[in-house]
């Protein structure tokens, strides 16, 4: 009798957070795990692992991230992403990827009309034009405010490299 009252109980309360329409969400995944499950930068994150940066890009953050597409890398002079992926290369490819990213959240909202300069990671600063749309560096933003838990993810069209 007291197992049927305690169900009853819970079948109660989860009939009342129905009702109410009461849903428990889980906060999305960190940035590694946003680009992981989507199949549109599995060459980002294989560019990551090999950089060494997962680590990092799971970190607290928050950080915002402008993550070229598979067909951006694929978009690059032949045998470039292949040279960058040996262990040789590993500081370019480390200074290439922490060039895609800035300190901070920076959601499309906080730059909407604005033309900036701002700090990466990597050190250098990218040029940001968000008045007719949002260019970084010159690569198109395709898709903008990806949340992750640990900030945001912008997609775009192009790999930006940093100065020499």
């Amino acid at each position: 009798m007291f197992n049927r009252r305690i169900f009853l109980a819970l079948a109660a309360a989860g009939g009342v957070a129905a009702c109410t329409g009461m849903t428990t969400t889980a906060a999305p995944p960190d940035i590694v795990g946003v680009a992981a499950s989507n199949p549109d930068f599995s060459t980002l994150v294989t560019a990551v692992q090999a950089a060494g940066l997962v680590d990092t890009l799971k970190g607290p953050g928050p950080f915002t991230v402008f993550a070229p597409t598979n067909e951006a890398f694929a978009a690059l002079p032949k045998g470039t992403l292949d040279s960058l992926l040996k262990p040789e290369n590993k500081a370019k490819l480390v200074a290439i990827l922490t060039y895609h990213v800035i300190p901070g959240k920076v959601m499309s909202a906080d730059i909407a009309g604005k033309t900036l300069d701002v700090a990466t990671v990597e050190g250098q600063k990218l040029h940001i034009d968000a008045k007719s749309g949002v260019k970084v560096n010159g690569a198109n933003v395709v898709k903008a405010d990806i949340p992750a838990s640990n900030g945001v993810i912008h997609v775009i069209d192009t790999v930006i490299l940093p100065k020499s």
